[in-house]
C-alpha cells in the first residue's frame, strides 16, 4: 500500500505550473518536525522536507488560500518520476497529495 500522512508547515509559497494539455499543479515544500532522544536521553527535535504536488481542485485552494508558514495536513501517496538533463537521469520523488485540510 501506497500511503502518506504529513503535518507540517508550508515552507515556501507554492509554485504553480500549467501543463501544455492545460493541467495545473501546485508544487511545494512542506517541513515536519519530529522530536527524537539523542545518546544522552535529552530531546532534539529535527526537521524533514518533503516535495509534494497538488492537482485539481487542491490547486485552487492553494492558489486562494496558501501562504509560506501555514499548517497543513495532508494525505497522499508517494510518486517517484525522472527526467534527463544534460544526457544524465534525474529521478524526483513527492507526495501527490490526495486531501489536503488547511489547520
Amino acid at each position: 500500500m501506497n500511503h502518506v500522512n504529513l503535518i507540517g508547515k508550508l515552507a515556501s509559497a507554492p509554485r504553480y505550473y500549467e501543463l501544455p494539455s492545460g493541467r495545473k499543479v501546485a508544487q511545494f515544500t512542506l517541513s515536519t518536525q519530529e522530536t527524537v532522544l539523542d545518546n544522552e536521553g535529552k530531546a532534539k527535535k529535527t526537521n524533514d522536507w518533503h516535495r509534494v504536488s497538488a492537482w485539481g481542485r487542491w490547486v485552487q485552494v492553494l492558489e486562494e488560500l496558501g501562504k509560506k508558514g501555514m499548517d497543513l495536513a495532508i494525505e497522499g501517496k508517494l510518486k517517484t518520476r525522472f527526467y534527463e538533463k544534460s544526457g544524465k537521469k534525474k529521478f524526483i520523488s513527492e507526495v501527490e497529495v490526495n486531501d489536503l485540510i488547511i489547520l
